[in-house]
């Protein structure tokens, strides 16, 4: 019975989704209707701003946090009836799978990559710093969020293997390892799974990189502003002072029948005075 409360209780906070009630807060939009559509602090960060996407990623880590502790007080609780170490990894997959597909927002989420960073900092804090020092480093070198998120989440099951210690329930071995390992290949399956669309565009050679330089604002991306600004000005029209100037036709008025007999009678009286 209390697997299953943690499960639904950290299934609803995963389905908070932090990206979307922060964009429509600051920006007056959906997320999810921008850039690459997808409910993230990446995604929030091109399309929305810096202080937007730093305030996502917290909101998102902290997810993962919160359920994951709740799990681990639940079992403190519950003694002997409960498993700590299930309730934990049980809190940590629903958490994700909720930020994934939120309950209350459609079903449309994110990729699970701050909640998961989350579940790990809290689940065994050095495999979590490892993974996450790990990930950033893949970025720099890639400038492809997406690549060190699916790289970060390969090398979490590895390290889980090969770690005893510094786990939430504290010491792991035997039956309790396995529980862990088999745990840490069903959430880097998530994520990377998560990411598959992502995978597709890096093999194909289309995966959108970061920019390290000063392109945006807090308020936004000045980018896009930028392209539309020269987009109106190659609409402008050009004016070529080399164009020929249009002739100026001046019509000659079209004297009368009596103007011409007068002329005509002057020019006679002066032929006869000469």
């Amino acid at each position: 019975m209390w697997y299953i409360v943690i499960a639904v209780v950290a299934y609803l906070i995963g389905s908070i989704s932090s990206s979307v009630l922060v964009s429509k807060k600051m920006a007056g939009f959906d997320v999810r209707e921008k850039g690459s559509g997808n409910a993230g602090s990446t995604n929030v960060l091109r399309t929305v701003g810096k202080k937007a996407a730093v305030i996502t990623l917290i909101c998102d880590i902290l997810k993962g946090v919160i359920a994951v502790a709740l799990a681990y007080t639940l079992g403190r609780l519950t003694g002997y009836k409960t498993d700590t170490n299930i309730l934990c990894q049980i809190a940590a997959v629903c958490v994700v799978i909720g930020h994934t597909f939120p309950i209350f927002f459609g079903f449309k989420g994110g990729k699970g990559v701050a909640t998961s960073l989350g579940v790990l900092l809290v689940m065994n804090w050095n495999i979590g710093l490892i993974c996450l020092v790990f990930a950033l480093v893949i970025m720099a070198i890639s400038r492809m969020v997406s690549l060190g998120s699916i790289s970060a989440a390969v090398l979490f099951p590895v390290l889980v293997l090969f770690t005893n210690n510094n786990y939430i329930t504290g010491y792991v071995y035997g039956k309790g390892k396995i529980s862990w390992v088999l745990f840490g290949i069903v959430l880097a399956a998530i994520v990377i799974f998560n990411h598959r669309s992502n995978i597709t565009r890096i093999r194909e050679g289309k995966e959108n990189k970061l920019s390290f330089s000063s392109h945006k604002d807090d308020d936004g991306d000045d980018s896009s502003s930028e392209n539309d600004s020269n987009e109106e000005k190659e609409q402008e029209p050009i004016v070529n002072i080399d164009d020929d100037v249009p002739e100026i036709k001046v019509e000659k008025k079209k004297k009368s029948k009596k103007e011409d007999d007068a002329e005509e009678k002057i020019k006679e009286d002066l032929q006869d005075d000469k």
